[in-house]
C-alpha cells in the first residue's frame, strides 16, 4: 500500500507540474516605455493590459480593473518577446549527441514530408535558456543533416513549424509555416553536383506536385507515370503550390538570389529567403519582389566562394532598400542571445534602431505569417512581451520579466538550477562539491 500510495502521489505531481494553470491572470504593465512595433509606435510612459493570456488594451490612459495585478515597469523598455529564427530549438538538444538531435534526417525515404512539429520535445531543457533571453517563440527549421560522401539527392528539408517558448506541454504555435530547400553549394550538391541541374529539378518537383494534386484518382490507380517524389511528400508540396506555405529557400549568392527569385515568379510560390550573405548586391530585386529575407548579421568573411560579398553592413543595406529584414545568430543552434545581440551589431553598422528591434519581432512574424499572433503589442493579439533592465539590443540591457501568453515566466532553467545547487553544497557531499 505505501508503494502504491507513493505511486499515486508522484502520478498527481506530475499532472500538477505539466498541467499549470488553467487561466492567465489579468496583468497591468504599468510606467513602460514601450515599442509596441504596430499601429501603436512608441509609447514614452504607458500600460500593456493583458487577460486571459490576449492583449487587451496599450496606451497612455488605459483603464485598470479592480483586482489586477501590476507589474511596476518604472521606465523601462517594454517590448514584443523576440522571435528566434534560424533554429532548431526544441527538436535539438546536444548537437554531439545523436540521439537528441530530431531537426532532420540523414536517410529514410522522406524530403518534403518530414515535418518537424512531431519532433518537438516541450521538455528540452533548451527552452528556459531561451526564456531567459528575452525570446519567446521560435521558427524551428528542418535541416538536412547527411554526412560528408551522403548521396542522397534530396532537395528538400522538411516542413518548419513555430513554438511558443511559453512553460507547458503545449509549445506548438503553427505547424508547416515554410518548407526549407538548399539552393547553395549544398542543394547543388545534391542535385547531381551543379546548379544547372538544381533550378530544373525544382521545376520538375513542382510539377509533379500539381499533377499530383489535380488527379489524386489517378495516382491511386496507377494510371499516372512513376514520381520522383512519395506521397507523403507530393501531399505536403500542396500547400507550397497553393501558395498556403513558403518555401524557405538557404541561398547566398546573388548570382543565386536572382535564379531563386526568377524560379518564384515562373513558378508563383512564396519565398523567404535565408543566409543571403550577398543580397545586398540584389537589394533592389528583393524590394521589387517583397522577399522578406533571414540572415546573420555577422556574416562579413568570405569563408566560401558564394559569400565574397559578405559585409556587417548587409542589414543596413537591404533595409534601406525597402527589404524585410530579420536576423538571427550564427547556425542553429544558437539562440534568443545571438539573435538580439547579433541585431545590436547591425544597429552599429548602420542599421536604425527601431529597424533593429523589427527584425528580431515583427518582421519574422509576417514573414512566416504569425503577425495576426505575435510579433508587436496590440489589442488581440498573444501576450508576449519583456521588460527589459536596459537597451534589448545590447550588452547592457537583460530580461526582468518575460510574459508569455499572459503568465509571467519563471525565470528558472536547469543550468541556473545546478549552479545554485552547487554554489552552496548541502551538508553530507564531498568537499570537492564545495
Amino acid at each position: 500500500m505505501r508503494i502504491l500510495g507513493q505511486t499515486l502521489m508522484a502520478a498527481a505531481l506530475a499532472t500538477t507540474l505539466v498541467s499549470g494553470p488553467s487561466r492567465a491572470d489579468t496583468i497591468a504593465v504599468t510606467h513602460a516605455h514601450i515599442h509596441t512595433m504596430g499601429k501603436g509606435g512608441e509609447i514614452a510612459s504607458g500600460v500593456v493590459l493583458i487577460d486571459n493570456g490576449r492583449i487587451t488594451a496599450v496606451g497612455r490612459d488605459v483603464a485598470i480593473p479592480a483586482g489586477a495585478r501590476i507589474i511596476d515597469a518604472k521606465g523601462r523598455i517594454v517590448t514584443p518577446g523576440l522571435i528566434v529564427t534560424g533554429s532548431s530549438v526544441g527538436a535539438e538538444e546536444i548537437e554531439g549527441v545523436e540521439p537528441t538531435v530530431n531537426s532532420g534526417v540523414e536517410g529514410g525515404p522522406l524530403s518534403a514530408g518530414f515535418d518537424i512539429q512531431y519532433s518537438l520535445n516541450p521538455d528540452s531543457t533548451v527552452l528556459p535558456i531561451e526564456r531567459l533571453t528575452g525570446a519567446t517563440s521560435a521558427l524551428v527549421s528542418p535541416m538536412f543533416r547527411g554526412r560528408r560522401g551522403d548521396t542522397r539527392e534530396t532537395l528538400f528539408a522538411g516542413q518548419a513549424a513555430a513554438i511558443s517558448l511559453a512553460e507547458g506541454p503545449d509549445i506548438l504555435l503553427r505547424a508547416h509555416v515554410a518548407m526549407g530547400v538548399d539552393a547553395g553549394d549544398r542543394g547543388a550538391g545534391r542535385a547531381g553536383g551543379a546548379r544547372g541541374a538544381l533550378i530544373p529539378e525544382l521545376h520538375g518537383l513542382l510539377a509533379e506536385a500539381r499533377a499530383y494534386h489535380r488527379s489524386r484518382a489517378a495516382y491511386d490507380q496507377n494510371k499516372v507515370q512513376p514520381f520522383a517524389l512519395r506521397r507523403e511528400d507530393l501531399e505536403a508540396l500542396g500547400a507550397v503550390i497553393d501558395g498556403r506555405e513558403p518555401l524557405l529557400v538557404e541561398v547566398h549568392r546573388a548570382s543565386d538570389i536572382r535564379q531563386i527569385l526568377a524560379f518564384g515568379r515562373a513558378e508563383k510560390v512564396r519565398l523567404v529567403l535565408s543566409g543571403v550573405e550577398e543580397g545586398w548586391r540584389v537589394a533592389a530585386e528583393l524590394a521589387a519582389t517583397q522577399t522578406p529575407v533571414m540572415l546573420d548579421s555577422d556574416e562579413d568573411l568570405p569563408v566560401s566562394f558564394e559569400k565574397l560579398a559578405s559585409t556587417l553592413e548587409n542589414a543596413a543595406r537591404l533595409t534601406a532598400a525597402g527589404v524585410s529584414v530579420s536576423i538571427h545568430g550564427p547556425g542553429l543552434s544558437t539562440g534568443g542571445k545571438a539573435v538580439r545581440l547579433a541585431a545590436g551589431r547591425a544597429v552599429g553598422h548602420g542599421l536604425p534602431w527601431s529597424a533593429g528591434l523589427a527584425a528580431v519581432t515583427i518582421n519574422p512574424a509576417r514573414a512566416l505569417g504569425l503577425a495576426d499572433t505575435v510579433g508587436s503589442l496590440e489589442p488581440g493579439k498573444s501576450a508576449d512581451l519583456v521588460v527589459w533592465s536596459g537597451d534589448p539590443l545590447d550588452t547592457s540591457g537583460a530580461p526582468d520579466v518575460v510574459i508569455i501568453k499572459g503568465r509571467e515566466q519563471s525565470g528558472r532553467s536547469r543550468q541556473l538550477d545546478l549552479r545554485d545547487r552547487y554554489l552552496k553544497a548541502a551538508d553530507g557531499l564531498p568537499p570537492p562539491y564545495h
